[in-house]
Parts: C-alpha cells; sequence; structure tokens
C-alpha cells in the first residue's frame, strides 16, 4: 500500500477557458473525501478557487506545465499554499479514461501519495530575467531572418556580392549596400568603398556587381529589411540595459560565471536566467549532475533488461540548451582550454555535435561549482588537479604496498 504523505490536497486539470480542480481530503489511514468542481480562468474566478482550497484546508495543490495556461492561476495562488508544478509525460493519466474531472482526480490521488515530482519555477526577478533574456534571444533570431532575407533579394537581382564578402553587413558591404540603393554609382565606383584589407578582392567585387538587375522593386524591399533590423538593434540596446538593470544584486555570481573559458557575460546572463542563482546543497540542484540532467545536457539514461539503449540526450530546456551549445564552442576555440582538449579527444571518436555537446556539459558541470564554491574557474581546475594528483600518488602507494615495498611517509 502506498504510503499517504498529503493528507489534504488539490489536482488542478488546466485549460484555456475552465478549470476542474479535485479535492481530496482524508487521514493517512481511511479513504479520502474528494470533491470536484469547475472554475473558470478570469482573476475573480480564481481568487474564488484560491478562497474554496483555503477554506477546505488545502495545503498543497499540483497542475500540469500546459502551455502557458498554468501561469495566469500560479500567480493567484502562489503565496497561498504550496503550488507544484508537474511535467505532463510523468503524470499522464490511462487513454480511455481521460475526463478533465478524472484528470484533477489523477494529480491529486499522484500528490496525496507523494508521487509527483515538481518541476523548477524559480522566485518572481528570475523569472522576469528569463523574460528579458529570452526576449534578446529572439530578436536576434529575427535580425538573422531579416539578414537572410537580403542575402535572397541580393540574389534575385543577380547581385553576388555575397559571393565575394564573407560578412556582406560589415562596414564594408553596407556602404556599398547603402550605393546600390541610392543607383548614382558604377560598379567599380562601390567596388572603391571597400577597406583597404579587401583591396586584393576588389575586382572580384566588380565582377560581381556587373550586369546586375536590381530595381526599385528590390530595393524597396530591402530598405524594409534595413528598418526592420535598425529597429531590432534599438530594441536589443533597451533589452540590454533593462537585463543590465535586474543583473545589479547579481553581480558577483555573473563575475564567477564569466571565469569558465567561452562564457561571456551575455551568455551568463541567459543561463543564469534558465538554470537560478542558488546553487548551494540545499538549493534546487543538490549537485551538479542534477543541473546538468534537468538541463538534459548529458547522455540518456535508457536501459532494460540489462540492456543499454540509445543514450541520446533529451530535449530539455531549448532556451538553455541553445545558449550551451553556444558558449561550448567559444570555449572549444579558446587556445589549449581544457574544453578545447576535450573536443579534440572526443572529436574523432564520437563525432563533432556529440564533442560540442560533453563539452557543454562541462562547462554547464564547471559553472555550477564555481557559483557553489564562489571560486574563479581556475581555482576550481588549480584545485582538481591536486585532488588528481593526490589521487595518483594514494594509488601508486598502494601498489607498491602490496609488491612488498614499505613507504614511509614524510611528515
Amino acid at each position: 500500500m502506498l504510503e499517504v504523505k498529503v493528507e489534504k490536497c488539490a489536482g488542478i486539470d488546466v485549460g484555456k477557458k475552465f478549470l476542474a480542480v479535485c479535492v481530496l481530503i482524508g487521514l493517512a489511514n481511511r479513504k479520502p473525501v474528494g470533491e470536484v468542481r469547475r472554475f473558470g480562468t478570469s482573476v475573480k474566478e480564481l481568487e474564488r478557487l484560491r478562497a474554496w482550497l483555503l477554506e477546505s484546508g488545502c495545503t498543497e495543490a499540483v497542475m500540469e506545465s500546459t502551455g502557458s495556461y498554468w501561469k495566469p492561476v500560479f500567480n493567484i495562488l502562489e503565496g497561498s499554499l504550496k503550488i507544484i508544478l508537474a511535467n505532463p509525460e510523468q503524470v499522464k493519466a490511462l487513454r480511455g479514461k481521460k475526463t478533465d474531472p478524472n484528470d484533477s482526480r489523477w494529480l491529486a490521488s499522484l500528490l496525496r501519495h507523494g508521487l509527483v515530482q515538481a518541476s523548477f519555477i524559480p522566485s518572481r526577478d528570475i523569472r522576469d530575467l528569463r523574460d528579458l533574456t529570452r526576449r534578446r534571444r529572439t530578436l536576434l533570431s529575427e535580425g538573422a531572418s531579416e539578414r537572410n532575407r537580403i542575402q535572397k533579394i541580393l540574389e534575385d537581382a543577380n547581385v553576388k556580392i555575397g559571393d565575394v564578402l564573407s560578412n556582406v553587413f560589415g562596414t564594408s558591404g553596407q556602404a556599398m549596400l547603402e550605393a546600390l540603393l541610392a543607383n548614382n554609382r558604377s560598379p567599380t565606383e562601390i567596388a572603391e568603398l571597400a577597406h583597404w584589407r579587401l583591396a586584393p578582392k576588389i575586382p572580384q567585387i566588380v565582377e560581381s556587381l556587373e550586369g546586375h538587375r536590381m530595381r526599385e522593386h528590390h530595393r524597396f524591399l530591402i530598405r524594409q529589411s534595413l528598418d526592420h533590423m535598425q529597429y531590432i538593434e534599438k530594441m536589443i540596446g533597451d533589452l540590454d540595459a533593462e537585463i543590465a538593470k535586474r543583473l545589479k544584486p547579481y553581480q558577483k555570481q555573473i563575475e564567477l560565471a564569466c571565469t569558465a573559458p567561452g562564457i561571456g557575460p551575455t551568455a551568463a546572463a541567459s543561463i543564469l536566467a534558465e538554470t537560478g542563482m542558488d546553487m548551494t546543497p540545499n538549493g534546487p540542484f543538490p549537485d551538479c549532475h542534477h543541473l546538468a540532467s534537468w538541463a538534459a545536457i548529458c547522455p540518456g539514461n535508457n536501459e532494460s533488461a540489462g540492456v543499454r539503449k540509445s543514450g541520446r540526450t533529451r530535449r530539455g530546456n531549448r532556451w538553455l540548451r541553445a545558449t550551451m551549445q553556444q558558449t561550448a564552442w567559444a570555449g572549444v576555440a579558446k587556445k589549449d582550454s581544457a574544453f578545447q582538449l576535450r573536443y579534440q579527444k572526443l572529436k574523432s571518436r564520437r563525432g563533432p555535435q556529440r564533442a560540442i555537446t560533453a563539452v557543454a556539459h562541462a562547462q554547464l558541470i564547471a559553472m555550477y561549482w564555481t557559483l557553489r564554491n564562489g571560486t574563479p574557474y581556475s581555482d576550481q581546475i588549480r584545485q582538481s588537479e591536486d585532488v588528481h594528483r593526490e589521487r595518483q600518488i594514494q594509488h601508486h602507494l598502494r601498489q607498491l604496498t602490496k609488491l612488498g615495498h614499505q613507504i614511509e611517509k614524510e611528515v
């Protein structure tokens, strides 16, 4: 018989327009009494739900993390009782018996017996910071989309400048693009706008511009994209200022995270906005392996009947995973860093993608320990090397003892 953990609890089946809520009340040695009610999702209805739960004496409530529909409920109930957010994959009901009331009863029953694993929900200030960093990443993606659109329009207009310049949106590329839009210079004059470092490529630039078919239609579309890019850059600047203001209480954590090779201030802000700042043993991640597992930046655990199956990583937090992939490549680019050596060691055996995931895993663990111990990454590496050296010494001493040699330790 399953042990009862919570005597008064509630299960909430979340929908867009209404909620089905089941309250289970009963002593641990008795069958609980259940009651199901339906509530709307307006603030008035959610406040009525909160009053009913408190009146019933509920101490804990559980709901699935269904899209963003759980957030209005969490906003109202937060602080009044303990709210557990469950992964839908872990509390899925049996097919054929799924209705909203049954789902709420199932959730309440799982919570009553302590079978729900709570999802990590950071504090409100970290959630606000997370919204800002995610918004910044979305804007960067939109800016990249606009640059791709301009490249596509240039191809349509027989302008092959992208084949010559590595970056069409660099200083020289933008000057040439503006000249093309102005339509008042010859290809040779446009090519002369190139930076002096591009002087050897000027004949190729002229060839890429001669005989182009750029019309006013193309110019209008390019101007639209350039204006949008300029607006996106302004928005990103505003976001950076707001993020910097929100990070003032956490400057020490950001500085410590940046000591790991490949992690800069922007990446550190994005990572810590997802993981939170608390890396203590009593925090949401008791050790580095819990953090790596939560982020899904570690080998998958899939074994049955003694047979270990595919170890591919789970999807996890896509925002954190994308940032860690970028920082991993940056860490690999650091000459003679531990991450570069790790990548080179694994690349030939496991391939570049798995090797870079392993580097991201190592970076996340390194950042965890810098925050937990409050010491820079270089000190962590030095301590790790000292521990490894001491273990090697102890190992060889044991081997010599087994062979009959008496070793006297120096005092």
